[in-house]
């Protein structure tokens, strides 16, 4: 297993972790007790970096890991988030950093886990009407009181990054990175490493378009959150295939699949880099976490690199 120290507090996770969202919201039907089973799997075999967020169900999610953690809590690193805002309805309500949000954001999630402590605890999205340092303030009240042992932030440009860290130190940034994601590239991974700031990937799949899966829109559920975004219109989708054939055939030559290919190269871009593929299924758990053996040549990075750079990928990532 390949350990990756987020930050300079000493939090180490393995290299390939689990996003859970999936589980419970957003790519279309899911069941509690095959997601369980899956978490089982996921302990046994040693991906126990657990990622969820207040927002996924909504609420739901926390939930179904806390049936998952009783009788196992100090096996599970567990990181969660709060910072969006939903109704049980699921409606959107916005975004809050209000440091009474916070704090009650984290007495709610620790019920909902089963749990007296949050590993790491992350402000999912910045609230521009809240100052980041009173929100990172209250953050760091919940470390004093135990609640919490690590800070993070999610999609925080390096601006923000860098008044955040100045407040309380930050152990790490969650943002997406992939072959069709490397904005991060240009200033905030930069700047996460100046500060000495640990980065997760999501979707280091391409929300699964890089597995070479999904080629056209009717191959994801109805429902599926997926088919609202730009990068998953028709046109998009039958542009962006070139970029999966150059994976593929990377993937022919080292006998492995491509979205082992996809996660590899993104474990390759440091040490310093962990990633939290999401699935519901046992198959595809084995391959994300069998890929940190698998180890990318510097040609055939060199080869990713500069496809990826110079592909114009074709709609938003949201």
């Amino acid at each position: 297993m390949r350990m990756v120290k987020l930050g300079q507090q000493g939090l180490k996770v393995p290299a390939v972790g689990l996003g859970c969202m999936g589980m419970s919201d957003f790519y279309g039907h899911s069941d509690d007790t095959e997601s369980l089973k899956l978490l089982d799997e996921a302990l046994e075999i040693g991906c126990n970096f657990w990622d969820t967020a207040d927002m996924y169900g909504p609420f739901t999610n926390e939930a179904l890991l806390g049936k998952a953690l009783v009788n196992r809590r100090e096996k599970v690193i567990l990181a969660t988030k709060f910072g969006i805002k939903r109704g049980q309805d699921g409606a959107w309500l916005g975004i809050s950093g209000s440091p009474e949000y916070v704090k009650a954001c984290c007495d709610a999630s620790l019920k909902r886990l089963n749990t007296d402590y949050i590993d790491l605890y992350y402000q999912h999205r910045l609230d521009p009407e809240v100052p980041i340092e009173e929100t990172i303030g209250a953050m760091a009240e919940l470390v004093r009181a135990g609640k919490i042992r690590y800070i993070g932030l999610s999609e925080a440009s390096a601006k923000d990054l860098e008044k955040a860290h100045h407040t309380h130190p930050v152990s790490a940034l969650q943002t997406e990175f992939s072959l069709w994601s490397r904005d991060v590239e240009e200033s905030i991974l930069p700047k996460a490493r100046e500060l000495g700031i640990g980065f997760v990937a999501y979707s280091p799949l391409g929300r699964g378009f890089l597995t070479g899966t999904i080629k056209e829109r009717a191959d994801l559920e109805p429902g599926d959150w997926r088919l609202s975004t730009p990068r998953f219109s028709e046109e998009a989708m039958a542009h962006n295939q070139k970029l999966v054939e150059k994976v593929k055939e990377i993937a022919t030559e080292k006998d492995i699949t491509p979205s082992q290919v996809a996660l590899a190269w993104v474990l390759a871009k440091g040490d310093d880099i962990a990633t939290i593929p999401g699935t519901r299924r046992s198959k595809y758990l084995n391959l994300n976490w069998a890929t940190q053996a698998n180890i990318l040549s510097k040609n055939e990075q060199a080869e990713l690199d500069a496809f990826s750079r110079d592909f114009k990928i074709v709609g938003e990532r949201y």
